[in-house]
């Protein structure tokens, strides 16, 4: 009976095809890095939208108004309380007691090294920092927080600082968030390009 012959790959083969493997990971991881960045920050944002949304649902429900305080600085965390409860801001010497607020996401949670800068004017202008955004009864947008401070409408998310976005010559893609005088939340992509009638453009 014959013996079939039996040829597997020799070191040669072995070594370029892992050569080539090589290559082809270090062209590629960048691009890769970039593209898993640009979820998290896409992740981070999307956690933003679903807590405006909760407090103004928690607005409409309760009859009354909410508001949804943004911790400044670190993180994309946010606390949802019935407007009676000030501060509502997880990082004041004196945060909320537990049982007084709606609901809260910390700022490492979820997501990791995304970040927020919450401004109480629309791009173009400069930004005016804020933290605090107020739902009346009826689900709109107050023009003024019950403290007197000027509302949130504006929510620009990115990861680790706002040069990594495409709109500022970075590489990866940042996300926004704006809230309408109406109380209607939206994400939108403020990459330069990206414009009406693109679903994804920032009005």
């Amino acid at each position: 009976m014959a013996r079939r012959n039996q040829r597997g790959f020799n070191l040669i083969e072995v070594m370029v095809t892992l050569t080539v493997l090589a290559v082809l990971i270090t062209l590629g991881a960048p691009s890769f890095s970039d593209w898993l960045h640009t979820q998290r920050i896409r992740s981070a944002a999307e956690a933003v939208v679903n807590g405006l949304q909760i407090a103004r649902g928690e607005a409409i429900k309760q009859n009354q108004p909410v508001v949804l305080g943004f911790e400044p600085g670190l993180g994309t965390g946010w606390t949802v309380c019935p407007a009676t409860v000030q501060p509502c801001d997880s990082t004041t010497p004196a945060p909320p007691a537990p049982n007084s607020y709606i609901q809260q996401k910390g700022a490492q949670e979820g997501t990791a090294n995304a970040f927020l800068t919450a401004s109480a004017t629309p791009s173009p202008q400069p930004p005016v920092p804020a933290t605090l955004v107020t739902f009346s009864a009826l689900g709109a947008a107050l023009p003024r927080n019950l403290d007197g401070s000027q509302p949130v409408v504006q929510v620009d998310v990115y990861y680790n600082d706002p040069t990594t976005c495409s709109a500022n010559g970075g590489t990866m893609r940042c996300m926004r968030v704006v809230v309408t005088a109406g109380g209607n939340v939206r994400m939108c992509d403020p990459t330069p390009g990206v414009v009406a009638p693109d679903p994804r453009a920032c009005p």
